[in-house]
């Protein structure tokens, strides 16, 4: 049992911000990306301003892998005193900015002082969906991507880092925990995202529960669902006002998981509003979540330098 009254710091996936440019411009045609309303230095200056711990950040945040940029990420997050986590995928389905090999991300997070490194797996599921956990094709897939990651454990150690492995929109909970324990390495876990098992038909609240135990990272999501005459449909919201027990969940983790960070992540839908309006909203949302995390969970541990619901 861990200690459940222990300190967790709060950081924000930037994706939370997509709809400004930051994360990835998920679920468009690879031409389509957002453009930047908000640069990566200047969302740590707002980290610091909402009282948040640390980012977890992709390559579309850092616009360029130069040495120089590293550097320069480096040491504006260690000047603002955040922790940095970086998000890479093998083969992401809308933005290919965000793919990188196991060797080049461990080293690119060790350039701009990153200590843990998040992997997509992107696995191609066959279809119909349902009972494929642990499918042939899925298993040859997994077995790729094990040499891939036993590859670079001897890297992993001498940089002194931590790789964490998602149960993204297209991987099971069982399936990321095989691949954990088949790697059985101490730097190596698995990154409990609270809502993508929706997306292979695995309950959020099983799969949290199995993967706890194996969490070295987590991206902390609410979804609100909506049924209607056109089927079921998930849309991300802010934390604490979607269809998930988010109390439930984090008292989860703080009981099962070795945890001392969580990362909130908001998926916030353009739907039919004007990008303008929807950026509005999706800032709201962000702050919105900070708020519930901070000051109804309990999470984060540094001291908020304006009120969270300013405008940014």
């Amino acid at each position: 049992m861990k200690d459940t009254n222990r300190p967790i710091k709060l950081g924000m996936h930037t994706y939370t911000l997509h709809l400004s440019g930051l994360g990835e411009s998920w679920g468009f045609q690879e031409d389509h990306a957002f453009e930047q309303s908000i640069n990566l230095l200047e969302l740590m200056d707002l980290a610091v301003e909402w009282g948040l711990d640390g980012l977890h950040i992709t390559n579309v945040d850092l616009v360029t892998l130069d040495p120089e940029r590293l550097a320069e990420v480096k040491a504006a997050a260690e000047a603002h005193d955040l922790y940095l986590e970086y998000n890479v995928s093998f083969n992401a389905p809308c933005d290919p900015r965000v793919n990188s090999t196991v060797k080049d991300a461990l080293l690119n997070a060790k350039a701009m002082g990153a200590d843990l490194v998040k992997f997509s797996l992107d696995i191609e599921r066959p279809r119909p969906l349902y009972g494929t956990c642990m499918h042939p094709d899925v298993m040859r897939q997994l077995a790729v991507r094990y040499d891939e990651f036993k590859e670079s454990l001897p890297l992993l150690e001498e940089l002194g880092l931590t790789l964490s492995i998602e149960n993204h929109c297209d991987a099971y909970a069982d399936e990321v925990i095989w691949l954990v324990k088949q790697l059985n390495h101490p730097q190596v876990g698995a990154c409990v995202d609270t809502m993508n098992s929706m997306n292979v038909l695995e309950g959020p609240e099983a799969c949290i529960e199995k993967m706890a135990p194996y969490a070295n990272c987590c991206h902390f999501c609410d979804i609100e669902l909506v049924v209607d005459p056109d089927g079921v449909h998930s849309y991300g919201t802010s934390i604490g006002k979607g269809d998930l027990d988010c109390a439930k969940i984090l008292r989860t983790l703080r009981e099962k998981a070795p945890l001392d960070r969580i990362t909130f992540e908001v998926e916030y839908e353009i739907g039919n509003e004007t990008l303008e309006v929807a950026r509005e909203k999706e800032m709201q949302a962000c702050l919105d979540s900070i708020d519930y995390l901070r000051n109804t969970l309990k999470v984060g541990v540094r001291e908020v330098n304006q009120p969270v619901n300013a405008k940014a």
